[in-house]
C-alpha cells in the first residue's frame, strides 16, 4: 500500500516538474552571442577627500603608500589581474588626459607618488596588461543640470522645496546604526589587508546594505520629497554612469574593470545584473 501511494504521489508531481522544466531562460532570447564582461571594484578613496557624507576619523585612515600597504596593493592587483582586463573605467570625467600624463610619468619612473586608487590600482593594471588608455565615466547629477538650466529661475524654487533640509546626516535609528556600521568598516580597514578589505566591500550583502543606506534618513522626507530627491541626485548619477559605459562601445571580447567609490556599487551592481548587454563578474569569484 505504501509503494502504491508513493507511486501515485510521484505521478501527480511529474507533470508539475515537467512544466517547471519547460520555463524558458530569458537569456536564450536576449543574449545571442558573446558579450563584454564587467568587473566592479568598489573602493574607499585612498586619499580621503572628505567629500562623502561619512568622514573617516584621522586615526582610522589607511596610508596605502606605507611599504607594508604597498605589498598588500600588489596582492590586491594580483587578484584583480585574474580578470585579465582589456579596458579600465574610473571615477573621473570624460577628459582623462591629465590621468594619462600621470600614467606616462609612472611608465618612465615606476613611481606612484599619489595615493589615488585610480593610479595605485588602475595604473598598475594598465602597465601589466599593456592598456594605453582609461575611460572616465563619471557624470553630473540630474539635480545639478536642473539647477544650472537656462530656466533655473523657474526651477530653483521647486528644487529648494525638495532639498530644503536635505543634508545626508540624520538622527533616525537606522541612520545611526549605519554610522556605527561605517565606523566598524573603517576599523576593519585598519586591521586587515587591502585584499581582505576589498573582499568585504565588494561582497553582495555589503553592497546591498550600502545601497540600503540611501533608503532611510532623508529618503523619508515628506511623502515623495525624499524619494524624488534621491532619484534626481544619487540614482540619476549612477544611471548616467551606466549610460557612459554603454557609450564606450566595447567589443564582445572586452573585459572592463570599473574602479569606483564603493558607495556607487550597490546601484551599479543591480544595473549590471539586470542588463543583458554585459556579463557581471563578481569580485569575490575571480
Amino acid at each position: 500500500m505504501r509503494n502504491t501511494a508513493a507511486s501515485l504521489l510521484i505521478a501527480l508531481l511529474l507533470p508539475a516538474a515537467s512544466k517547471a522544466q519547460r520555463i524558458p531562460d530569458p537569456d536564450s532570447i536576449l543574449i545571442t552571442g558573446p558579450i563584454p564582461k564587467v568587473l566592479l571594484v568598489g573602493t574607499f578613496h585612498f586619499e580621503y577627500y572628505d567629500l562623502d557624507a561619512h568622514v573617516t576619523d584621522k586615526d582610522k585612515r589607511v596610508n596605502v603608500k606605507d611599504p607594508r600597504r604597498q605589498r598588500e596593493m600588489e596582492e590586491l592587483v594580483d587578484h584583480i589581474a585574474r580578470f585579465k582586463p582589456t579596458a579600465i573605467a574610473v571615477e573621473a570625467g570624460a577628459n582623462t588626459g591629465w590621468l594619462i600624463r600621470r600614467y606616462r610619468d609612472y611608465q618612465r619612473s615606476d613611481s606612484l607618488p599619489r595615493a589615488d586608487e585610480r593610479e595605485q590600482i588602475g595604473f598598475r593594471l594598465m602597465k601589466r596588461f599593456g592598456i594605453d588608455t582609461l575611460y572616465g565615466v563619471d557624470a553630473p547629477t540630474l539635480l545639478s543640470d536642473l539647477w544650472d538650466h537656462p530656466d533655473s529661475t523657474v526651477l530653483h524654487p521647486i528644487l529648494d522645496s525638495i532639498y530644503a533640509d536635505w543634508d545626508f546626516t540624520n538622527d533616525d535609528a537606522i541612520s545611526q546604526r549605519y554610522k556605527e556600521y561605517y565606523r566598524s568598516s573603517d576599523a576593519f580597514h585598519v586591521n586587515h589587508t587591502l585584499l581582505e578589505s576589498f573582499m568585504y566591500h565588494n561582497a553582495d550583502k555589503t553592497l546591498d546594505r550600502d545601497y540600503g543606506a540611501y533608503l532611510n534618513g532623508d529618503f523619508k522626507l515628506g511623502k515623495y520629497r525624499g524619494a524624488d530627491g534621491l532619484a534626481m541626485h544619487w540614482y540619476a548619477r549612477n544611471l548616467r554612469i551606466l549610460r557612459n559605459i554603454q557609450e564606450l562601445h566595447l567589443k564582445p571580447e572586452d573585459r572592463l574593470v570599473v574602479i569606483y567609490g564603493a558607495g556607487h556599487m550597490g546601484i551599479l551592481k543591480h544595473l549590471f545584473e539586470c542588463t543583458p548587454e554585459f556579463e557581471l563578474v563578481k569580485f569575490g569569484e575571480l
